[in-house]
């Protein structure tokens, strides 16, 4: 029987400063959570946004850019970036990082997506092996536009049928804002219209996305049987507390009457 599987995507926000410096300290401490997961026998995919973050800082933009192509060069030099320190923090705990840059046109071919699904399987394996995925920039612009990996996120946890997506940003989960005050919903059990006009995009200086494209997020996962968790990247030892079963953020629990596709159908927007 294999371990449990987790995908965890790292959102742009929960890994910059205020400022849209990476956020060194923030860094380390994620990685510590996904080592202490690890030795709780929780197999840990990472989808991780932030190289444009990076980029930019590299190029010294403060807002960032519209043109595609100046996106593009940004993610470009922020890549190597993001990924040294990575490796820096997870080799300090004897781990090792693997990075792999997908596009939608990869995870579109029935070949090249079971491609990527051996090599990840191949990988889980390797106990000292952290697979991290973003998308290939440089190629394609589908999250640069219009997600920060969120939808990205749920297509990798369907095709390696994975246990729970685990979405940290820097919001604590869906709000409520109808009655005029904000309210955290803790629980979904069903996406409906109500649920959906509660999603609202947003867009920063550094990020896309916004809770838009994280509902599309739970959506493309829960119709595949796996549960989805929205959650505050700053909160203190988040993931730990995730797996200790404390309702952090959102909950999409599944609906196992809605299921309707697996790894061998993914559906892409």
């Amino acid at each position: 029987m294999r371990p449990k599987r987790w995908v965890v995507k790292f959102g742009t926000g929960v890994l910059s400063t205020k400022e849209g410096s990476l956020d060194l300290q923030q860094m380390e401490n994620l990685t510590k959570q996904l080592i202490e997961i690890k030795k709780r026998q929780i197999d840990v995919i990472v989808v991780s946004s932030g190289a444009i973050g990076c980029g930019m800082e590299i190029l010294g933009y403060e807002k960032r850019p519209d043109n595609i192509e100046e996106l593009q060069a940004c993610s470009t030099l922020g890549q190597p970036f993001l990924m040294h320190y990575y490796k820096k923090f997870f080799s300090s705990y004897g781990f090792h990082v693997a990075q792999i840059l997908v596009t939608y046109f990869d995870l579109d071919s029935v070949s090249l997506r079971r491609n990527i699904q051996k090599l990840l399987e191949n990988l889980l394996l390797k106990k000292t092996v952290i697979p991290i995925i973003n998308e290939n920039d440089c190629v394609s612009y589908e999250e640069i536009r219009f997600g920060d990996n969120d939808r990205l996120s749920s297509h990798i946890a369907v095709l390696m049928n994975a246990d729970r997506l685990i979405i940290l940003s820097n919001v604590a989960g869906l709000m409520d804002y109808s009655n005029g005050e904000k309210k955290l919903i803790s629980y979904v059990d069903r996406i409906d219209d109500r649920i959906e006009k509660l999603a609202e995009g947003t867009r920063s200086e550094r990020s896309v996305g916004g809770m838009v494209t994280k509902i599309e997020a739970a959506k493309i996962s829960l119709s595949a049987g796996i549960q989805v968790q929205i959650a505050d990247g700053r909160e203190k030892d988040v993931l730990v507390r995730i797996y200790d079963g404390e309702p952090l953020g959102t909950l999409f629990k599944v609906n196992k009457n809605e299921r309707s596709f697996g790894a061998d159908s993914v559906s892409l927007p």
